[in-house]
């Protein structure tokens, strides 16, 4: 294993390093930081953005780094099978397997093998117990892996509205994103440009890109449920693939017979694609047509290994809500489709609630794991209370940190301003932080190998009074140069306890006298 490195200008104490493949011609990008105290290791830190920096405004004219290019053109002209779950079943390690094992593993070996080995990857893969997201017309992407086994991932939603945002701004968010560490992104586009702005987001994007398809659809019909046909629906899904999106949620699994179990709730449906679909069974009194045509879906997806993300249409949207028969009916039948995907090779994520209280949460990961034999769970938060407008994110990130412990492969984060708003680029940063702090304490707990070195590192510069290691180490640098800086302190202390009452200088004052001590004995 070689590297190679380059300086990171937003960082003078990091460097974006290289480490090199030994089954595939790849590199592996991520930043490495070097510590104030050169006797001690340095910290590696997966670092998803491209060719970015925090100083470095991107071209989004010109686009990223078309990093996967050359191994796609080389599986099309060998005549390969293109989906990942096919090559795995295949026996086949691809580079995205590759990558993706030494991302995980952070380029740390043991023994002569990654951590997490490219072996373990190609056999998860093809077992459908995670899920590596990757369309061949999105050769931007970074590979990534979504399972149990494998770090806690987490997805940034945006997207504008009919009264809000832009092409510009959507693109400036999915950067942002992208910079603080999201894994996945979705664009949840309800207004005007849909097509145009989801292009921008998708050439500008080195992660994985998702979207509900049923939101342009509907679009097309002028937003009349009723209208909608799945003529329309295919075309809009094949219009995607062609653009190169990674995955789909599609609430296929909200039959016509379910929508009635819903009467009793007290927020009713709260998924927009589950409510949509529910408007049009309804009123055409016929079976969701994403489930009668599944088969379909799956044969288009498998051209483009898009992976499908089978929507929970009747979440509960209240905690009043969990857990009831309409929820547990819907993630019974996405077990069914799961199955019907990976015979055609798709790739399958399972989305989950929602709104769950504490004590009801460990039953959706089990129940999900029964059910859905297996497949990656995909959960929004959950919440785990409903009485904090405009602190959703922190509500939610308990929620979230609880259920990735559970098994959760992936969270989709939460905003300040769920339930209120628009989200901006600010209320962006504070989901994101929430969520890799939720996501970072789930791997912490499953005891994934690469996770604690960076916790030691911190703890380790916090007792040293080594500041400028701290904000290099943490999830969000800047906010906790901000933060320090606003205050008086000294090299040894802060304001919150002063140069007389800090502990960690006392333990030192201790360890010194201790240590003199042992001498003159």
């Amino acid at each position: 294993m070689t590297q190679n490195c380059k300086p990171n200008c937003c960082n003078s104490n990091s460097e974006k390093i290289y480490v090199k493949g030994t089954l595939h011609d790849i590199e592996v990008g991520m930043k490495e930081i070097t510590l104030a105290d050169k006797s001690l290791p340095k910290v590696r830190i997966y670092d998803t953005g491209g060719e970015w920096s925090a100083n470095t405004k991107p071209d989004v004219n010109k686009g990223v780094k078309r990093l996967r290019e050359p191994w796609i053109k080389k599986r099309a002209n060998e005549g390969q099978t293109l989906t990942q779950m096919a090559l795995a079943k295949q026996g086949i390690i691809t580079p995205e397997m590759e990558y993706v094992a030494i991302r995980e593993s952070l380029g740390h070996m043991k023994n002569g093998s990654y951590l997490i080995t490219p072996e373990l990857v190609r056999s998860e893969v093809a077992a459908g117990r995670a899920v590596i997201p990757a369309n061949i017309n999105h050769p931007e992407a970074e590979p990534m892996i979504i399972g149990n086994r494998f770090l806690t991932k987490i997805n940034t939603n945006i997207g504008n509205s009919a009264l809000g945002s832009d092409i510009d701004r959507e693109v400036e968010k999915a950067i942002y994103s992208c910079l603080l560490g999201g894994d996945t992104l979705m664009d949840l586009s309800t207004g005007n440009n849909i097509h145009q702005t989801r292009d921008r987001i998708i050439r500008n994007c080195p992660v994985p890109i998702g979207t509900v398809p049923i939101y342009q659809s509907l679009e097309k019909v002028n937003g009349i449920a009723e209208e909608l046909t799945w003529n329309i629906y295919r075309q809009t899904l094949i219009e995607q693939c062609e653009q190169g999106v990674d995955y789909f949620t599609i609430h296929a699994g909200l039959l016509k017979n379910y929508v009635s179990l819903t009467s009793k709730r007290l927020t009713g449906i709260v998924s927009r694609g589950g409510s949509i679909m529910a408007k049009w069974m309804i009123a055409n009194g016929e079976e969701n047509f994403l489930y009668t045509h599944f088969e379909d879906i799956c044969e288009i997806l498998a051209k483009y290994d898009t992976a499908v993300s089978l929507g929970d249409g009747l979440r509960p949207g209240s905690i009043h809500d969990a857990n009831d028969q309409a929820q547990f009916a819907e993630l019974a039948t996405l077990g069914e489709l799961t199955k019907i995907a990976r015979q055609h090779n798709v790739q399958v994520l399972i989305e989950g609630p929602g709104h769950i209280p504490m004590n009801k949460i460990k039953e959706n990961v089990e129940r999900q794991q029964e059910l859905c034999h297996s497949a990656p769970f995909y959960t929004l938060g959950p919440l785990t209370t409903d009485i904090a407008p405009g602190y959703d994110h922190i509500t939610s990130a308990i929620g979230a940190a609880l259920i990735g412990w559970y098994g959760t492969a992936m969270l989709c984060y939460v905003t300040p301003k769920e339930h209120l708003a628009l989200p901006d680029k600010e209320d962006v940063r504070n989901g994101i932080i929430a969520y890799k702090i939720a996501a970072h304490a789930a791997d912490l707990a499953k005891g994934h190998p690469s996770a604690q070195e960076r916790d030691d590192s911190m703890s380790r510069a916090r007792f040293d009074f080594r500041w400028n290691d701290q904000f290099n180490l943490a999830l969000d640098p800047e906010r906790a140069r901000e933060y320090f800086g606003k205050s008086s302190h000294g090299n040894d202390f802060c304001t919150m306890c002063g140069p007389n009452f800090c502990a960690m200088r006392i333990s030192h004052q201790i360890a010194d006298e201790q240590k003199k001590h042992s001498q003159n004995q």
